[in-house]
C-alpha cells in the first residue's frame, strides 16, 4: 500500500542523490583508477546501498504525513476519532509496543503504518476506509497495521533493500570494470566509456531484479500481518471479511496506490512479480487455513 510506495520512492530518490554526489566527487574514478580495489568497492557499496534505505526509513513518517495530508487525532475529542485511537491503543498494548501516532487522511479505502521505530510509529486510516467498512472490519485493518509495526516490518524492509542495493552497486561496478578493462581493453588511467555504460545499464537491470526480490519479501510480510490481526482480535473472521470487502471493490475505482500494489487488481506477468501484496484470494485462503 502507500507505505511501500513511499519507502521505495524515497529510497530511489536518495540513491539517485548519492549517486550524483559520488560522481561529482569522483568516487567512482577513485575506486578504479589504479585497478579494482574490491575492499574499497565493497565498503563504498555498503555505505551507498544502506545509506539510501536507512535515510528513507528515518524520513518515512514525515514524508507519509506530507504526501497523504494525514492529520493526527490522538488528542481529538471526536467520538469516531476516540474509537480509532482506543482501538490502536488496545492493540498496541496487546502487541507490546509503544502507542503510535494515529492519523486520518482523505481518500479511497486505504491504511498504512510507518516509522523507523516500533515505539514511535504512525498508523493512519483513510476516510474511505471508515465509510466503506463496518467497525469490526476497520478494527481488523488496524490490527493488520499494528502487526506490521510489532513485527518490525519497516526495519526488515530497510535491511532487505539495503542488502539488495549493496549487491547492485557492487556487482555492476565489478562487471563494468571487467568489460572496460578486459573486453574493451582500456589501458588508460581511470575508467572508460565501457565502465560508465555497463554500470548504468546494470544498475537499472539489477535494480529491477532487486525490486522483484524485495516485493517477494513484502508479500510474505502481508500474510504474517494478516495472521497478526487475527491473533490480536482473537479470531480470523473480521480480517477475512475486511479482505473480502476490498476484493469486492471495482479495481477501476481503487486509488492508484492500492491498484498498483495489486490489492484487488489481480496483476499478472511482470506486474505480479513486482506487486508488494499477494492477491486477495490467496490472503483469504491463507487465513481460512489458519488454525483458530
Amino acid at each position: 500500500m502507500k507505505r511501500i510506495l513511499l519507502f521505495v520512492a524515497t529510497n530511489l530518490a536518495v540513491m539517485l542523490v548519492l549517486g550524483i554526489v559520488a560522481s561529482l566527487l569522483g568516487v567512482n574514478r577513485f575506486l578504479t583508477a589504479n585497478g579494482l580495489q574490491l575492499g574499497q568497492l565493497l565498503g563504498f557499496a555498503l555505505v551507498f546501498g544502506f545509506g539510501g534505505a536507512t535515510i528513507s526509513l528515518l524520513m518515512s513518517k514525515p514524508i507519509a504525513k506530507w504526501s497523504t495530508g494525514a492529520q493526527t487525532i490522538n488528542d481529538s475529542a471526536d467520538p469516531t476519532h476516540r474509537w480509532i485511537v482506543g482501538t490502536v491503543q488496545g492493540f498496541a498494548q496487546k502487541a507490546g509496543i509503544g502507542m503510535p501516532e494515529v492519523a486520518i487522511f482523505q481518500g479511497e479505502p486505504n491504511a498504512f503504518a510507518t516509522g523507523a521505530f516500533k515505539n514511535s510509529a504512525l498508523v493512519a486510516v483513510s476516510t474511505g476506509l471508515l465509510q466503506s467498512m463496518n467497525r469490526e472490519e476497520v478494527e481488523a485493518v488496524i490490527g493488520h497495521e499494528i502487526a506490521h509495526v510489532a513485527n518490525g516490518d519497516m526495519v526488515t524492509m530497510t535491511l532487505i533493500q539495503g542488502v539488495m542495493n549493496t549487491f547492485v552497486v557492487f556487482l555492476s561496478r565489478v562487471i563494468g570494470y571487467f568489460v572496460d578493462r578486459v573486453v574493451l581493453r582500456n589501458d588508460r588511467d581511470g575508467v572508460g566509456i565501457g565502465y560508465v555504460v555497463t554500470t548504468i545499464v546494470l544498475d537499472i537491470a539489477l535494480g529491477v531484479l532487486a525490486a522483484i526480490i524485495v516485493a517477494w519479501f513484502s508479500r510474505q510480510r502481508e500474510y504474517r500481518a494478516d495472521r497478526g490481526s487475527a491473533e490480536l482480535m482473537g479470531r480470523k473472521q473480521p480480517m477475512i471479511n475486511a479482505l473480502a470487502r476490498l476484493g469486492g471493490m471495482d479495481p477501476g475505482e481503487l486509488p492508484k496506490s492500492v491498484a498498483t500494489m495489486g490489492i484487488s487488481a489481480r496483476p499478472t506477468g511482470m506486474m505480479a512479480l513486482m506487486a508488494s501484496h499477494p492477491p486477495i484470494e490467496d490472503r483469504i485462503r491463507a487465513l481460512q487455513q489458519m488454525q483458530s
